[in-house]
């Protein structure tokens, strides 16, 4: 791979001093250089001050509606669109509507697509798909006429939705809808989402056939574009088709970026075609282009699924050497790491490490050292460290108990089980249908996937990296909040991750366990007889 070339930024010269004349005066006055420029005001500076001072008071509970009438004179439509963001944000997406309605009555208020573009995609990142579609009715109603922001602001806020499989539909039916209406024709910036969201989905013939679409139209594909594709095949483990669009990225003159570099390392370290995956390492290293904490955790990972303990550590060590900082994620891939080769003593030295170190463990990290002990058959020790575990400041999750109770069913080890539903019961953890039929799958399926939720960590930093990379192309393309996943900070990687896991456990745990077989529904049945139980 090409390294990519370094930009050089421009030197400027020094202006020079005016000189003051100090005998008679002469006719004709020479300066020793331009007068200086009087700063100009920043406007987009103001704006951002302003609603950094509306933020501030409505935090401190003064009615957000109060507040704006005391800065009515101030307020226009582009403070109203940042505190949109800031609201978004904090998750206050009701407190966004009523800055809205307040807008609507102000003498400058002009509705256009811009203002409902940017509240369907605050509803949709905040998971409100209902309010979002409230938007977009009420939008056409005021007379506005939807155009492609607003299209792909709507497909975003479905996309955000639980229900994967009724979003991607309904993101499908808005981009055939889309076609068909002039001043909504798909930009590069639709496919891109759509790209994304089904290689997310593992959906290939639909990445597959939105590419063909994409390259049969006038719209030239950008670097997101061949990302989205490159990501989708090598989730799927096909290498040599993600080379290929590789090629097709170089002929076409796009240059790698970050992501591209990401998920290459990635998608090679799950094949474990670690010679590819260090050549591309060395090239991020040679280009303009700097690696992340996720370059070296999927790395990291990757190595410890094929038992090269020493392999990784040099990773490790590489990345202390470079002045980066390990993140909880790194913790997490380390300990798993370990648990993986075997040095369950190491992983524990580890843990115990970051205990003392009196930073705040998360329940991920946590989990993740309950797995290690369960995948190298050591329920005791792992019931222990669970038991001790709020002593420290941790407390389990869902998570945690499903993790054990797998673990504990297929084991055999009953006694423990009848502990853990007590802790279950106290604690208030209701288990649902999936919760018992994760547990039979542990047992029905004869090699357990044990992959906890760090397994999954580097693909969804990779995933969190490419929709902030998204967002910031569309922002370039003055959709700023488009592609955005909302996933979106460090912190919540272990937690996709995790449910990334659950996800694929729930699909291994369908394939070997049917609720409708007598000899399963059994089992089911007893499991849940042996919960209510203890209650």
């Amino acid at each position: 791979m090409s390294s990519l070339s370094l930009y050089s930024s421009p030197s400027f010269g020094s202006y020079g001093t005016p000189t003051q004349p100090r005998a008679a005066p002469i006719s004709s006055i020479s300066c020793g250089g331009p007068r200086p420029r009087k700063k100009q005001p920043n406007p987009n500076a103001e704006a951002q001050e302003l609603v950094r001072v509306l933020t501030r008071r409505i935090s401190d509970k003064e009615p957000i509606l109060k507040t704006l009438n005391k800065y009515v004179k101030q307020v226009r439509t582009e403070h109203c669109f940042l505190l949109f963001e800031e609201l978004g944000k904090e998750g206050n997406w009701l407190q966004c509507i009523e800055v809205f309605r307040w807008m609507q009555k102000q003498r400058w208020y002009i509705a256009d697509n811009g203002i409902y573009s940017k509240l369907i995609s605050v509803m949709g990142k905040r998971g409100q798909t209902r309010m979002a579609m409230w938007l977009f009715s009420e939008m056409r109603n005021t007379g506005c006429r939807p155009d492609t922001s607003v299209y792909n602001a709507l497909i975003t806020a479905h996309l955000h939705s639980r229900d994967k499989t009724k979003a991607l539909s309904k993101a499908i039916g808005y981009f055939q809808k889309m076609k068909g209406i002039e001043r909504c024709k798909p930009n590069v910036v639709t496919y891109n989402i759509l790209l994304r969201a089904f290689a997310q989905a593992r959906n290939l013939e639909q990445v597959n056939s939105l590419f063909k679409d994409l390259d049969e139209s006038p719209i030239s594909p950008d670097v997101y574009t061949f990302n989205g594709v490159m990501d989708a095949y090598g989730k799927n483990g096909m290498i040599r088709e993600m080379e290929a669009i590789l090629a097709q990225m170089r002929s076409s003159k796009c240059k790698p970026d970050l992501i591209t570099f990401n998920l290459l390392i990635d998608s090679y370290g799950k094949k474990q075609e670690f010679g590819k995956m260090e050549q591309v390492f060395k090239s991020l290293l040679h280009s303009k282009e700097k690696p992340t904490l996720s370059t070296f955790n999927s790395m990291i990972l990757n190595y410890g699924k094929a038992r090269l303990k020493n392999k990784a550590e040099e990773v490790f060590e590489k990345m202390i050497d470079m002045g980066y900082t390990p993140s909880s994620v790194t913790h997490e891939s380390l300990i798993y790491m370990y648990g993986l080769c075997g040095y369950v003593s190491r992983a524990v030295q580890l843990f115990d490490e970051l205990v003392e170190s009196k930073v705040q463990i998360k329940v991920s990290t946590l989990n993740t050292m309950l797995d290690v002990y369960c995948l190298n058959g050591l329920p005791q020790e792992a019931h222990s460290l669970f038991e001790r575990a709020k002593s420290v400041k941790i407390y389990p999750d869902s998570s945690s108990y499903k993790l054990l109770y797998k673990a504990y069913t297929k084991a055999k080890q009953k006694e423990l089980l009848d502990e853990l539903l007590k802790h279950m019961d106290k604690d208030g953890i209701i288990p649902n249908k999936r919760f018992f039929l994760n547990a039979l799958g542990s047992v029905a399926s004869v090699p357990a996937n044990s992959e906890s939720a760090n397994t999954a960590t580097d693909s969804n930093t990779a995933n969190s990296e490419y929709a902030n990379a998204a967002t910031d192309s569309n922002k370039v393309n003055s959709e700023s909040f488009i592609a955005n996943s909302g996933s979106n900070t460090s912190n919540s990687e272990s937690a996709n991750a995790a449910t990334d896991s659950d996800k694929s456990n729930s699909k291994s745990t369908n394939a070997s366990t049917d609720p409708n077989n007598p000899q399963d529904f059994a089992k089911l049945a007893a499991h849940v007889k042996n919960f209510l139980a203890h209650r």
